[in-house]
């Protein structure tokens, strides 16, 4: 606990919240991206995860049951300056196809960031589970995706803990979507979360 307290500590002070692996949003694991897909987000985190708001981007592609991504993002804490943060992630289908509306995903990762000369990494590893549920010229997609998450900071030991997220995304036709996701990290005496709103693009 004492990683995690240093580094909301850190975030409020200095600059910062607490998750797609980048700092202060959602870690997505909704399935393997059929193609290129873009995507922006805003993430709000209460004040367990920080009290900021967060602007991020991120770019993923699939290469059958492969997927591979990147994000970036921009912090705004409540009380501090602005900091940014950087994530790398590899997705594998492991159930379903594109028959099959129900698909089973692995995802691991890596984001850091540093705070006030603090460096943070996390290394979550989620499952994801998600359906699609097709309707005349639209896609309903909800998922959810337990993980663990291992969160190493400067100067402390590393520490492991139990995250949930999960959220729904609409699609359309012509390849814009627009997604909501919410996600929770269990940890002793905290409890931080993140709500992201955001919208994407497969071309």
């Amino acid at each position: 606990m004492r990683t995690l307290s240093l580094v909301l500590i850190a975030a409020s002070c200095a600059a910062g919240s607490v998750a797609a692996q980048v700092q202060g949003l959602p870690v997505v694991n909704n399935g393997v991206p059929v193609g290129i897909n873009l995507a922006a987000d805003i993430g709000f985190a209460n004040a367990d995860a920080g009290k900021g708001t967060t602007l991020g981007g991120s770019a993923a592609i699939g290469l059958g049951f492969v997927g591979l991504g990147g994000a970036i993002a921009r912090t705004s804490p409540e009380n501090g300056g602005d900091m940014w943060s950087q994530a790398v992630s590899a997705s594998l289908n492991i159930l379903g196809g594109p028959l099959v509306p129900i698909r089973v995903t692995v995802m691991g990762g890596m984001g850091w960031w540093e705070v006030a000369g603090i460096k943070t990494t996390r290394y979550p590893v989620s499952l994801g589970l998600s359906a699609t549920i097709p309707i005349p010229a639209l896609s309903i997609k909800p998922w959810l995706a337990p993980r663990v998450e291992r969160i190493e900071t400067t100067g402390l030991d590393a520490e492991n803990h139990f995250g949930l997220a999960g959220g729904i995304e609409l699609a359309m036709l012509n390849g814009l979507s627009i997604r909501a996701s919410y996600d929770r990290l269990f940890v002793d005496n905290f409890k931080p979360g993140i709500l992201s709103l955001g919208v994407g693009f497969a071309p």
